[in-house]
């Protein structure tokens, strides 16, 4: 190991090595590294987040299931569909795919997952009003 002229004890960096590898894999993969950077998500558009959760949970159980996204979100206009390679429930799926955790891919979309996923978008925008915009328009809040 470099010195980089701290005085850094054998425990305080297993700790801070431990701070990044959530899954406890041994290694720091590239997307722990980034949630471990990105900065803390602002109140307003943590609401916003949460509005659109909530939108979305119509079942009230604390997570959005395929049950929950049926009459909220349109799969006939998914190319998969279209084409007949997807079902329905194939298209929602695929849908939840994109805020499901990777480490646990089960179709089902914990808060956690949902707030995990608009914090990394959260952190590319700069600009509040842009985030509030965006996110009303993307779920009609």
């Amino acid at each position: 190991m470099r010195d980089f002229g701290c005085d850094v004890t054998s425990d305080e960096a297993a700790e801070m090595f431990n701070a990044f590898d959530v899954d406890g894999s041994g290694s720091v993969s590239f997307d722990e590294l980034l949630t471990a950077l990105r900065p803390p998500m602002r109140k307003c558009r943590r609401d916003l987040v949460q509005r659109a959760f909530q939108k979305l949970d119509r079942t009230q159980t604390g997570e959005i299931t395929i049950e929950d996204l049926k009459g909220v979100y349109d799969p006939t206009h998914h190319p998969k569909y279209q084409n007949g390679t997807f079902t329905e429930d194939q298209v929602f799926l695929e849908f939840l795919k994109t805020f499901d955790s990777p480490n646990d891919p089960d179709g089902i979309v914990e808060w956690e997952e949902f707030y995990n996923y608009y914090t990394g978008v959260s952190a590319s925008i700069d600009s509040d009003a842009y985030f509030d915009v965006m996110m009303r328009q993307a779920w009609k809040l």
